[in-house]
């Protein structure tokens, strides 16, 4: 469980800092381009967890480019907590990028005009405008990465195995205690993730429908 929240944890905050600056570009980007980008960063929604994986083995094995980069400098990610953390980012980063999309997209362009009239620098507009009044649509999205990646399996297991006490996440503890026969560990480990994630979605939940926050360009 300690493990799941460390890996989850990671994953959520690297989705938090990447996901909002890919959405925010993505939003206030117009370009042609545009719409296929947005498809590519939403892929990992409906591959296979098994492809994702598959291509970060390629990635990140010893013969990958970049993983023999990384051997040579002695980091190793594959069979690793931290391969773990890539897996479950990436999984779960479209549910990031979708909502703060979305959120920042809601945002009245004519507040942040005001703002940049009365001589807000840019930075300045998008963390006192767009970024506040889009907090409540990034935060949902955030928690549904969390959750997201508290529950991934199939790229973790392919990324990280499934060694006791160093990459045996919730998930696949409960993969192995099934094919062990062991009932009453599965159980447990079940009930435990959907407790778990039914919280986060309705906390998740309560935060879509809330009113925009009020700006201070004062």
């Amino acid at each position: 469980m300690l493990l799941s929240l460390k890996v989850a944890g990671w994953a959520t905050m690297l989705n938090l800092f990447v996901g909002v600056a890919a959405a925010y570009g993505l939003s206030r980007w117009r370009s042609p381009l545009r719409d296929l980008i947005d498809s590519i960063l939403t892929l990992p929604l409906v591959l296979p967890p098994t492809v994702l994986g598959y291509y970060l083995l390629v990635l990140l094995g010893k013969r990958g480019t970049f993983g023999a980069w990384l051997s040579s400098v002695g980091i190793e990610l594959v069979f690793t907590w931290q391969g773990a953390v890539i897996a479950s980012t990436i999984v779960a980063f479209p549910l990031v990028l979708k909502s703060a999309r979305a959120a920042f997209e809601n945002v009245d362009t004519q507040l942040e005009n005001a703002a940049r009239v009365l001589g807000v620098s840019e930075a300045g507009v998008f963390f006192r405008v767009s970024l506040p009044l889009a907090a409540r649509g990034i935060a949902a999205g955030v928690l549904l990465a969390f959750a997201r990646a508290l529950g991934e399996f199939g790229a973790t297991l392919m990324v990280a195995g499934n060694l006791p006490g160093r990459t045996q996440t919730l998930s696949v503890a409960i993969y192995e205690a099934v094919q062990a026969g062991d009932d009453a560990t599965a159980t447990l480990l079940v009930v435990i993730t959907s407790i778990t994630c039914v919280a986060v979605l309705l906390i998740a939940g309560r935060l879509v429908p809330g009113h925009a926050r009020r700006v201070d360009l004062s």
